[in-house]
């Protein structure tokens, strides 16, 4: 799984919308603009969201978009599905290395495990909320069980460190 423009900025925009979910109506380019995302990007992926059910739409002075629903009922997987129109991309049926190796009606030992980690994948982001985000990395890493983030040594370029 890759996790693409589309799906990360999805979140931030559906992230936007859950904190101000008691402000009203916000417009495309009102999240754009506070977030540091470009307009065109950001009004597409309202527009999916809300062709997904995920946002409502209101048209006027005062519109824009806003949840659809409580935080607490939207799910990370919710937002990616939407964004990205797919959560994880199996591969062997959207590029076939060979149309008759890789259709369906053949044995493929290797395609099961590519399910299954669809499967697993889609799990982990359903069980997660927007309410679960809401809050402070620390938290989140606890509500998703993840040790805490640790710094990594003064190494220009190193990435952070997961003790435990």
């Amino acid at each position: 799984m890759r996790i693409t423009t589309w799906a990360e900025y999805g979140l931030i925009c559906a992230l936007h919308l859950a904190r101000r979910a008691e402000a009203g109506p916000v417009t495309g380019r009102d999240v754009a603009a506070r977030e540091k995302l470009p307009g065109d990007y950001v009004e597409q992926i309202l527009l999916r969201m809300r062709r997904a059910g995920i946002v409502n739409s209101t048209r006027g002075a005062r519109g824009g978009y806003a949840l659809a629903r409580p935080p607490a009922e939207i799910s990370v997987r919710d937002v990616i599905q939407a964004s990205e129109l797919t959560t994880f991309d199996l591969h062997c049926v959207s590029h076939p290395v060979d149309a008759d190796r890789c259709a369906a009606a053949e044995n493929c030992s290797i395609r099961p495990v590519w399910m299954l980690l669809q499967q697993r994948i889609d799990e982990v982001l359903e069980s997660v909320k927007l309410s679960d985000l809401l809050t402070d990395e620390a938290s989140v890493r606890h509500r998703v069980g993840l040790p805490p983030y640790v710094a990594a040594p003064d190494i220009p370029g190193a990435l952070p460190i997961l003790q435990g």
